[in-house]
């Protein structure tokens, strides 16, 4: 008997080759999917970024631009609003202005209106009222004292004018069913063959320039400034005139307290 055949053996047992084959090949196989897994998400990471910053640039400048545009028309918007509001505001007041000035005069030239009717309706009233007063005495004096202190030509004149009284006004008239102040004073003195200028500033310069206070009958009465009367009438004697007042009383015979001349003017 060998003298070995009691000891025991430590050694390990052998595997077979191609077990050892297999199992490294196993490991070389996962350290390659491991690494090839690696690398790609190695590569997905480097690509990603490399396309978000290329993109983002030109994404950012385009939204940047827009809402720029975006705020100036935002703006100019409110600016239109802002002077189209202005427009309007100028445009209520000066409407407002106008309506006020339109009320303003409409009411002053009622009130016009009223005066002139007012003073017309006094002028009536005291010339009927000076009528009445010489009723009693027109017919028996009248002529009496028209032909005591007027002939020839004088009375001729006198007597026309008389026959008019009472006839209407109206303005431009020269007779025979109307007249107005200067057509009146004409057709007096056309009686007596003596031609007189149209109108009441020229009739003011017709003549020789007498004072009221030295008047004879036949004289020619003004009112207003030499050259630029506006009114005339002719002095019949006693005081009084006779002449186309206006349109409220027509032609009237009057004192000359009522109404006294500015001037007078003496054509015969």
């Amino acid at each position: 008997m060998s003298p070995n055949a009691h000891i025991t053996s430590h050694r390990k047992p052998r595997r077979p080759a191609t077990q050892s084959w297999v199992v490294r090949t196993g490991v070389a196989g996962g350290v390659l999917s491991t690494l090839a897994v690696a690398g790609t998400a190695s590569a997905t990471t480097a690509e990603k970024p490399t396309e978000a910053t290329a993109e983002m640039p030109a994404f950012n400048a385009e939204l940047s631009a827009s809402i720029a545009q975006s705020a100036v028309a935002t703006q100019q918007t409110a600016v239109d609003y802002q002077v189209r509001a202005q427009v309007e505001d100028a445009l209520d007041q000066a409407k407002a202005d106008a309506k006020k000035a339109k009320e303003e005069a409409e009411r002053k030239a009622e009130a016009e209106r009223k005066a002139k009717e007012k003073r017309e309706a006094d002028e009536a009233r005291a010339s009927r009222d000076s009528e009445r007063g010489s009723l009693g005495t027109k017919s028996t004096s009248g002529s009496s004292s028209s032909s005591s202190t007027a002939t020839g030509s004088a009375a001729t004149l006198v007597d026309f004018l008389r026959a008019q009284v009472g006839k209407a006004y109206v303005m431009g008239s020269t007779g025979p069913s109307s007249y107005d102040c200067s057509g009146l004073v004409m057709a007096a003195y056309s009686q007596i063959g003596i031609d007189l200028p149209r109108v009441s500033q020229d009739q003011s310069t017709a003549g020789t320039q007498v004072s009221t206070s030295n008047l004879k009958v036949g004289d020619i009465l003004y009112w207003g400034s030499v050259g630029s009367a506006y009114h005339v009438a002719v002095y019949v004697g006693g005081g009084k005139f006779i002449g186309a007042q206006n349109p409220s009383t027509g032609i009237v015979e009057r004192s000359m307290s009522y109404s006294p001349p500015t001037g007078a003017v003496r054509v015969m």
